[in-house]
């Protein structure tokens, strides 16, 4: 069983998040950075979680500790499709946030402005729209490849090499495009060496699955990278036109698919905003709220559950479980 703790922030499902593992030193515990994302109701958050494990308890118990950290400075936009990377460069450490999709409110909205991109610093400009790429971290470089570019609705096979050297003052960026990437969108990718990895259940179009596996090696100098035989893939996972998931560590990966008639659209990264679908979810409840008084409070995922609306509304007014942390309190009113 798994729980969180008293003093965690509520972590709602993201979709398309940047997440960055960092491992256990100097007496911190092993941690993820989430930041970003996209809610099933057609929100981004601009939030920074930090999750790690607070505690192991008997019968497989597992805490979970995941405060929200405040941002200061030049914030960046809420987002999604971005990735967040971990470099160490003199003794120091930071994290590069890189590309994503940002966009705004239907009011606010212009044929301009309603699907914005932000990469790291301007750093390519706006006119290279990249996301749902890949990231691989080695001291003070990052390698991105596989990327959606909204602009020409393209998935270029190229491999951009980012240094970042942490200067008093100012970061200095070197940045090097080298045509030698992957034309693919959506991958998970999985570490079975030292800085080797695996690249697999990817998409080479909005509607169509690469079914290949790439193995990728860094070295100081360069990336390598070679096809490799992929698995035997299960009929539902080749006839599925959609697949998702990602890596659990040491050559292992979750590849999930939707069940029949579910409503999610493909490639992630392909997903543009759609107004409509934004009125339909907020009408037909795809999010409810915890409980009937609830303003602002937490979300529950009925569709996952498997649960119609009005049982739901029902169980949340007699379930501690359902409530938020303003209304958990609350006495019951009542017994199913």
């Amino acid at each position: 069983a798994i729980s969180f703790s008293n003093n965690s922030s509520y972590l709602p499902p993201l979709r398309c998040p940047a997440i960055a593992h960092f491992e256990a030193h100097d007496g911190s515990p092993e941690c993820y950075l989430i930041y970003g994302g996209q809610t099933p109701n057609n929100k981004l958050s601009s939030s920074l979680y930090m999750l790690s494990i607070d505690c192991r308890g008997c019968n497989q118990k597992v805490t979970l500790r995941c405060p929200e950290k405040e941002l200061v400075g030049d914030v960046p936009s809420a987002q999604y499709g971005h990735t967040l990377s971990e470099i160490h460069s003199r003794g120091k450490n930071a994290c590069i946030l890189f590309g994503g999709r940002s966009y705004m409110s239907p009011t606010k909205r212009t044929t301009e402005n309603w699907d914005s991109v932000v990469d790291f610093w301007l750093l390519y400009g706006p006119h290279s729209r990249m996301a749902s790429h890949i990231d691989l971290a080695r001291e003070d470089c990052v390698y991105f490849l596989g990327a959606h570019i909204l602009s020409s609705d393209c998935r270029p096979p190229r491999l951009i090499h980012l240094r970042v050297e942490l200067l008093l003052g100012s970061p200095v960026l070197t940045c090097t495009v080298l045509p030698e990437g992957l034309a693919i969108t959506s991958a998970i990718v999985t570490r079975v060496g030292y800085h080797e990895y695996i690249v697999f259940s990817s998409y080479q179009s909005e509607t169509q699955k690469h079914m290949e596996c790439t193995y990728i090696g860094q070295d100081d100098v360069r990336v390598h990278m070679e096809p490799r035989e992929p698995p035997q893939w299960t009929s539902e996972i080749t006839h599925s036109h959609i697949w998702f998931g990602g890596s659990l560590g040491k050559g292992s990966a979750l590849i999930a698919i939707p069940s029949e008639g579910n409503p999610y659209s493909s490639d992630g990264e392909g997903d543009t905003y759609n107004e409509e679908d934004e009125e339909d979810e907020s009408q037909t409840g795809y999010w409810i709220k915890c409980c009937l008084t609830c303003e602002g409070g937490h979300w529950v995922h009925a569709q996952c559950m498997e649960l119609p609306e009005s049982l739901l509304l029902c169980l949340s007014q007699d379930n501690s479980k359902y409530f938020c942390l303003d209304h958990g309190e609350l006495p019951k009113k009542g017994k199913m």
